[in-house]
């Protein structure tokens, strides 16, 4: 039997679901159908996430009716990719609800709002990377410098950034572009790339085979 999967993101583990999780609760339990969750803790830049992976794996599978959502920037923060999201869905006749956007890709009005929200969350995602910047500009004028993690704290990185800065490098991606979509600074990107060679890719290589 099929069932509905409820999807939930954060971007980072010093953020919870709580704000989203009520909706959601309420709405799982109007329905007939079995319902399943998957949650990630990880940015929306970037689909390689633990959480969807697994949720995408149910959908190839047949497995999944539909995917909910309590807001559209929840699956993803790229207009790209989000676009290629909702094609794959239709295709494999997966429906799609955004409680909070009153989104239905079911619908012909759904699925132009949901293309209209995949380029408005990715111009917000945009725009906050313009202000970070303009921020860092006008505190480098002040006279503030960054100079990476305090000697002897190391940086947190989870295992799913390590993946993806090692197969972005990999695709012969920029540093600077990999560290756009992970979320770290390129020094961390430079760390993570120099230990690669001593384990993480051959883990890495090891359970491509």
């Amino acid at each position: 039997m099929k069932y509905v999967a409820i999807y939930v993101r954060v971007s980072s583990n010093g953020q919870d679901t709580r704000s989203q999780e009520p909706d959601l609760v309420r709405w799982a339990n109007a329905q007939d159908a079995p319902v399943k969750w998957f949650k990630d803790k990880a940015t929306g830049k970037s689909m390689d996430r633990p959480g969807w992976a697994k949720l995408e794996a149910a959908i190839r599978q047949g497995k999944v009716s539909a995917v909910v959502v309590w807001r559209i920037d929840r699956l993803g923060r790229t207009a790209k990719g989000l676009t290629a999201l909702f094609d794959d869905l239709r295709e494999r006749k997966v429906n799609l609800v955004s409680l909070k956007d009153g989104l239905d890709l079911a619908t012909p009005a759904g699925r132009l709002m949901a293309n209209v929200l995949a380029s408005v969350a990715q111009y917000e995602t945009e725009v906050r990377g313009e202000r970070v910047k303009a921020g860092q500009t006008s505190a480098r004028k002040r006279g503030k410098r960054w100079g990476g993690s305090k000697p002897g704290v190391r940086k947190q990185v989870t295992e799913v950034q390590v993946r993806t800065v090692c197969r972005m490098k990999q695709e012969g991606e920029r540093v600077a572009d990999i560290s756009r979509a992970v979320d770290l600074s390129r020094p961390t990107i430079y760390s993570i790339l120099a230990a690669a060679p001593n384990g993480r890719m051959r883990k890495m290589r090891r359970k491509s085979r």
